[in-house]
């Protein structure tokens, strides 16, 4: 042991302190933050920034070094934003990391404390218990029931009962029975833990201190999103070459090195307003903040890529127990074969654990408790002997010395106990009988057995060697939250199949189905006949049923299997410590965060803080949210690029000279100031749809940007490109004269149009006043307007907009601009009446 070693009463805060800053935190290996300099790189050689900045050089090489100082602000101002964005986001994936966090419950000052595993240090107490990963090494100061799986060290799968240690001399075996290890897993039990090595120091760090993190895998949309900025990168170089060309023979009357440097300004101008450098930002941003704000409606997001998919669950496999039903047991009912209840109470009493944690055990012992029979009387005994309880055997015993007498009490599911009971055809037919006649009731039945032996008497090895006599039964109550009714029905609606697993009776369970409105509540399918059937068998029967009892953690892999083999998306829950190959194996592994195990939590990707289904619902609706803002910023992108793009192609093509063009590279960055915010700030606040889950869920294979999407993109990009370089081309012609005039309208109904744009493309169906009215109660969303606004004042009449090449707009022509930007983007509202007419 260290020299931190201290006594079992645990460290005070200021011994904590004074020991992480001597041993560190407990991580295998410190994690590296990415310096300012090194992000304002990153975001520097983006292809956009790049063009800019090779815009900025031409200007100063042009002889006009005001136009290049002002590119160049406008340069800043938008790496600013970005890299704004960058630290906001990542301060977000951040504070959701810390929340995500493993955490340990040690004795500090005294008492029971929280804290981040992270700084456990040598010294500390640390307490453990069923589903725990173990976080650091220490020795076992003292246990009950402690079994450990140290596979992820050893490679052997069987448990490790372990010991408190002794003053004896330990053995020679590597691998102590006293000491647990960080990195492996509580199966069963409790202990307190004197904390010995932490971090790196660890066996488990000794052997993973050299293994280098997994590499980031891109997610699907960031594969979509790639691959739409590679085409639109490729397009933008060839038209960058043709327009380059053409404005080189369009001015025959200038230098040589001016017709040439020309030409490559105008062909920047096309490539910047062709790469829709934002999509990244979008991704990026509309997860993060996705995450964050159903971090906030009790859902913690543990892997990003998983809001993606809940727009596509079909399949939602929820536990009955503290999912459905509230997790609030109370004992509702005894019944006892020879009407000693007395006996029955002190039976199942006797049968639970001494610190009970299982909320039936609880209920029981409350109950015993509230006739008489207190915990003082119950565990006065010596307990002797244990047989722990098993996913297999779904039933468990205690061994008590009790008054010279030894007496074993034993409780679990009335098919278990029955078996190890000594019952006659007519008392057996009673008492299954009675099993389901509360079962109907929708009550949780437990059986409870005893035996009394002489103290000499010996022991059975195993719970099924025991020959018991049978006490009676106990139902335990535990009502469906009052919500699930009405989420049954939105799910029903958004097209999505809730599957009830439990480990209760079926009858129990189709009972609480019954009640909740469950469809196929009558259809049930046993552990026991799932495990008689073969895997092409339960993918037919997953079909029709939705309620699987009697099910083991091992069961539930086949289910989800079945499920996804039909072609379903799967949302699965779970709690337990052998949930976790299921959570994975799920397209989203869903945990529960008040009851579930740390490595249920770990193999998630969705942690439910308030394990409600009702925070499932809501986190599929945000999840379609999420996705279908993406979606729409995505298509807004293309939309308002397309006017930049047509307006610096066709110009060039008309013969316009280089210094009449409508948009010089200037303006350019001017828009992007503008469409950045709107799509990093505006666009990822929209409110979900009316209609957002009574839609089918969403095909996980469809593409972002589908033929319907891009047609209406294009359409309206078409349309304000033909009133922005319409009007611009029409003043134009009416006075060559006036280039600053038309460039100046054309500008001024691009930048008003985005903003009709946001509101009338916010809804797919729901008409822009809808939009209006969030808008009067969003002040994020107001400052984004105002501030658009605001910098369409400053460019058109401050001296700034001399240096932009752009002259002040008479009211008139104000007026003018502004109505024709409206015309541009609310013709989309009679398409969506003729949709709603075509729906109905």
């Amino acid at each position: 042991m260290t020299n931190a070693e201290t006594n079992i009463t645990g460290l005070s805060s200021d011994e904590a302190k004074r020991l992480l800053q001597q041993y560190g935190k407990n991580e295998l290996t410190p994690q590296k933050k990415e310096s300012f300099f090194r992000k304002v790189l990153h975001v520097i050689c983006e292809p956009m920034f790049l063009l800019l900045i090779v815009a900025a050089i031409i200007y100063f090489i042009l002889g006009e070094p005001r136009d290049g100082a002002i590119m160049l602000i406008f340069v800043i101002g938008i790496i600013s934003i970005d890299i704004i964005q960058e630290w906001k986001t990542d301060k977000t994936l951040n504070a959701l990391k810390d929340l995500s966090a493993p955490h340990a419950v040690v004795i500090r000052d005294g008492k029971e404390t929280v804290i981040p595993s992270a700084e456990l240090v040598p010294g500390d107490l640390m307490l453990i218990c069923e589903g725990v990963k173990i976080p650091a090494d220490g020795f076992v100061v003292s246990c009950s029931d402690l079994c450990v799986e140290e596979s992820s060290l050893t490679g052997e799968a069987e448990g490790v009962w372990k010991v408190a240690r002794t003053n004896e001399a330990p053995s020679g075996d590597y691998w102590r029975r006293d000491y647990c290890y960080a990195g492996t897993l509580v199966t069963q039990g409790t202990a307190a833990v004197l904390v010995d090595k932490t971090g790196a120091a660890t066996e488990y760090g000794k052997i993973g201190a050299n293994v280098s993190a997994a590499p980031a895998v891109q997610t699907p949309l960031q594969k979509q999103t790639g691959k739409l900025v590679k085409v639109c990168a490729g397009i933008a170089a060839v038209l960058f070459v043709v327009v380059g060309i053409v404005t080189y023979f369009n001015i025959p009357d200038h230098a040589f090195s001016d017709r040439l440097i020309e030409s490559v300004l105008s062909g920047i101008t096309l490539a910047m307003a062709m790469i829709p450098e934002e999509f990244p930002v979008i991704l990026t941003v509309f997860l993060s903040m996705g995450a964050w704000r159903l971090a906030k409606k009790q859902s913690l997001v543990r892997r990003l890529p998983s809001v993606e998919t809940l727009g596509s669950v079909s399949v939602l496999c929820v536990d009955k127990t503290g999912t459905i039903t509230m997790n609030q047991m109370t004992v509702q009912e005894i019944w006892a074969p020879d009407g000693d209840e007395h006996t029955l109470m002190e039976t199942m009493g006797l049968g639970c654990e001494v610190n009970a944690y299982d909320p039936m055990e609880k209920a029981m012992l409350d109950y015993c408790d509230a006739h008489g029979i207190s915990k003082e009387h119950l565990f006065s005994g010596e307990l002797i002997d244990e047989y722990a309880f098993t996913n297999e055997l779904k039933m468990m015993g205690h061994v008590w010395s009790r008054n010279g007498k030894v007496v074993i009490a034993a409780k679990g599911s009335p098919e278990s106990i029955l078996t190890i009971c000594e019952l006659d055809d007519r008392s057996r037919e009673t008492a299954e009988h009675k099993i389901s006649e509360m079962s109907k009731e929708g009550l949780r039945v437990i059986a409870a057995a005893t035996a009394t032996m002489a103290s000499g008497d010996a022991i059975p090895a195993s719970i099924t060697e025991c020959r018991l006599k049978l006490c009676g039964l106990i139902g335990l109550a535990d009502p469906p939250r009052e919500s699930v009714k009405a989420d049954l029905e939105v799910c029903r609606r958004a097209g999505i199949r809730v599957v009830m697993i439990t480990g209760d009776n079926g009858i129990t369970a189709s009972a609480i189905a019954k009640k909740i409105g469950m469809e196929h509540s009558e259809n049930i399918i046993t552990g026991a006949m799932l495990n008689e059937m073969s895997d092409d068998e339960l993918r037919e029967a997953v079909k029709t049923v939705s309620i699987f009892s009697r099910v083991i953690p091992e069961h539930k892999m086949r289910i989800v299997k079945a499920f996804k083999e039909n072609g379903e998306i799967v949302a699965m829950t779970g709690d337990g410590v052998n949930d976790a190959p299921a959570l994975k194996y799920a397209d989203i592994g869903i945990a529960m965060g008040k009851r579930g195990s740390e490595v249920s939590r770990e193999a998630a990707d969705l942690i439910l803080m308030d394990d409600n289904f009702t925070t499932i619902v809501e986190t599929v609706r945000d999840g379609r949210r999420i996705y279908d803002n993406i979606r729409k910023a995505v298509g807004y992108i293309f939309t308002i690029h397309i006017p930049i793009a047509l307006s610096s192609l066709l110009a060039p093509l008309l013969g316009v000279a280089p210094d009449a063009l409508m948009l010089l590279p200037l303006h350019v960055v001017l828009l992007e100031l503008i469409i950045d915010p709107t799509c990093s700030i505006v666009l990822e606040r929209q409110p979900a749809e009316t209609n957002i889950m009574t839609r089918r869920p969403r095909d996980p294979k469809a593409k972002l940007l589908n033929g319907r999407t891009l047609l209406k993109s294009f359409i309206q990009g078409l349309v304000i490109f033909a009133a922005s370089f319409g009007t611009y081309y029409a003043v134009l012609a009416y006075n060559p004269a006036n280039a600053p005039t038309a460039r100046a309208m054309g500008l001024v109904i691009v930048m008003l149009s985005n903003l009709f744009l946001v509101q009338v493309n916010s809804s797919d169906r729901d008409f822009v006043l809808r939009s209006a009215s969030l808008l009067l109660k969003d002040g994020v969303m107001w400052a984004v307007n105002i501030g658009t606004l605001l910098m369409l004042a400053v460019i058109l009449y401050t001296p700034l907009s001399g240096f932009l090449k752009l002259s002040p707009l008479s009211a008139g022509q104000l007026l003018a601009s502004a109505g024709i930007a409206a015309l541009a983007v609310l013709w989309y509202e009679i398409v969506k009446l003729i949709n709603r007419l075509r729906s109905r």
